[in-house]
Parts: structure tokens; C-alpha cells; sequence
């Protein structure tokens, strides 16, 4: 193949692949949340080979040791620790992805509108924006999250579902979790709105937002994807926080953060049960941030090149 070929062979998505790929720790990492997510996903699969029930009790098993029926043991009720574990990575992966996602398009919306308004809109929004980074965000969270939702005229129904403490977390972490990715979409947003192209647009007579829609939003993939990957692990463990202290989710529905909770009466009895759901949740935070970092240098090769020259 000749070199023009190579070259038109050489699309912007196998470039950006290379890139990542090139990044090993990177590389591994997603690897290892992904075999971690289809775990997850295959919880009621696994359940079923390994012929077990995640929420049946049996006190004449408590604390049973890792065997063929039960792979790593069992818990204070004699439930099965692996299939719990693994229902509980379904809902801390899904609150981490949830809530960054929602995160991320309050941030974007909020970070567009105000670089493209500019003057006062802007500084009014930055204001707000930086009360919200000043709020100290574990004491924040912990308040929102004792909140009686009934005084909120929500449902019955909703506040009856077992899963009302899943989305009233998800709710809180957007509502407060949206502040760094509306700076970054802020500042990207001033230096774009000033190139050819989008005067190009104003021009020939394009509304406002369809300029943020059609020229400017797709040129802010790059920070927004990085923000919101190295924020999934900071969610992860602020869920973790919550049902660890009891304001997160609640049970009968497992996760991570409320498994270490059961675990702490008896650590010295069965260390197991907390080391497990400890270690989960510091594999996935570190791997999240390594492929935030793998992702940073993947789309924006300079920051690689600064990297190494500041190494140097």
C-alpha cells in the first residue's frame, strides 16, 4: 500500500484508537471494567449455574467458607457473597454512569449557554456555578439524602418502590455533580465561538442555537468524555460513602457501598466480607481514572506531549 493510501487509510476513529491503545495501563483498565460490567449484567446467569439464591437466608450457613457452592463463602445470613457482590456491582456501575451521565448534560447545557451569551448571563451563571463548587459536597449529600421525600408530594407508589434511594441518588449527584464539566464546556466554548467557522455561520444567518448545536457542541466532545470518565470513579465512591454511612441505598437491594455497611459488625470474624466490596470499588475508581487519563491523551495528543516533556 502506498503512502497516500496509508494516509486516507488512516481515518480520524483508527487514530484516536491507536492512541488510546498505545496507552497499556489504559488499556488494561478498560478491559478490567468491562469484564467487570458483563459480571455484573450476568449476575442472574451465575446465580443460576452456581444454584444459589442472592437473597435467601439460611443461619445454619453463616459465615461459611469459600467452597464449590458458594466461591467466596458466605455472609452474616448465610447469603452467597459472590452472586451478592455481583448484583451489587449492577448498582454501583449503574448510579456511577447515571448520575455522571446526567451530570455531565446538566454541565454542558449550562457551561454552552453561558460562554455563548457571554456579558452578564455568563458571569451570573459562573457565579452560581462556583457557590456550588464552594459547598462542601460530602455534608451536602449527606443532608439531601436524609431529606423525607414524602414532604416532596412525590407518589406513593415511587416512594414505595424498593429502588426510590437508587434514583434519589442519582437525582442528588447530577444536581450537585454538574460544576466541573460546565467550566470546561464554559471556557471551551469562549475560545470556539470566536473561529471562522462559527462567524462563518452567524454570517449566513444561523440562529444562536443552532450554532451551539451544529458547530460548536460536537468540538467539545473531547473535554466533555474526559470530564465525564475521571468523574464516574468520584461518583462510585460518593455512593459508596452514603450507603456506607445509611443514606444511600437501602437494602434489600445490594450494593458496594451498603455491603461494606453489613461488614463492619463483624470484620474481625469474617474480613472477607469487607475486603471484598473494599477492593471492588478501589479496582473500579483507579481503573476509571487510568481510562479517563488513557482517553485525555488519546483525544488531545498534546496534552501527551506536555506530559512527557514535564517528565523530561
Amino acid at each position: 500500500m502506498s503512502d497516500a493510501a496509508t494516509l486516507l487509510a488512516e481515518t480520524p476513529a483508527r487514530a484516536l484508537l491507536g492512541r488510546f491503545m498505545r496507552h497499556r495501563l489504559a488499556l488494561f483498565s478498560a478491559g478490567v471494567l468491562v469484564a467487570l460490567a458483563a459480571l455484573a449484567l450476568l449476575a442472574p446467569v451465575i446465580e443460576t449455574l452456581i444454584g444459589v439464591d442472592a437473597e435467601a437466608v439460611d443461619l445454619f450457613a453463616r459465615y461459611g467458607p469459600a467452597s464449590a457452592a458458594h466461591p467466596l463463602g458466605t455472609d452474616e445470613l448465610g447469603r452467597d457473597v459472590l452472586v451478592r457482590l455481583l448484583y451489587g456491582g449492577r448498582i454501583s456501575l449503574f448510579v456511577g454512569l447515571t448520575a455522571t451521565i446526567a451530570a455531565a448534560i446538566i454541565g454542558t447545557a449550562v457551561g454552552l449557554a453561558a460562554g455563548y451569551a457571554g456579558g452578564r448571563i455568563d458571569a451570573f451563571v459562573m457565579r452560581v456555578t462556583d457557590g456550588v463548587i464552594a459547598l462542601p459536597v460530602l455534608p451536602l449529600l449527606i443532608v439531601l439524602a436524609a431529606v423525607d421525600l414524602g414532604k416532596l408530594g412525590l407518589s406513593e407508589d415511587l416512594l414505595n418502590s424498593e429502588n426510590v434511594s437508587l434514583y434519589r441518588i442519582v437525582a442528588i449527584v447530577a444536581l450537585v455533580g454538574w460544576t466541573t464539566v460546565a467550566r470546561l464546556v464554559r471556557a471551551s466554548t469562549l475560545s470556539l465561538k470566536s473561529r471562522p467557522f462559527v462567524l462563518a455561520a452567524h454570517a449566513q444567518g444561523a440562529g444562536a442555537f443552532r450554532i451551539m448545536a451544529r458547530h460548536i457542541l460536537p468540538n467539545l466532545a473531547s473535554p466533555i468524555i474526559v470530564a465525564t470518565t475521571l468523574s464516574v470513579g468520584n461518583v462510585i465512591l460518593l455512593e459508596s460513602v452514603l450507603s456506607f454511612l445509611g443514606l444511600g441505598i437501602q437494602p434489600p437491594l445490594p450494593s458496594w457501598g451498603n455491603l461494606l455497611t453489613g461488614a463492619q459488625e463483624t470484620i474481625w470474624e469474617a474480613p472477607g466480607l469487607a475486603f471484598y466490596p473494599g477492593m471492588l470499588i478501589f479496582v473500579t475508581v483507579i481503573a476509571f481514572n487510568f481510562v479517563g487519563d488513557g482517553l485525555q491523551d488519546a483525544l488531545d495528543p498534546r496534552a501527551r506531549d506536555r506530559k512527557t516533556a514535564d517528565r523530561l
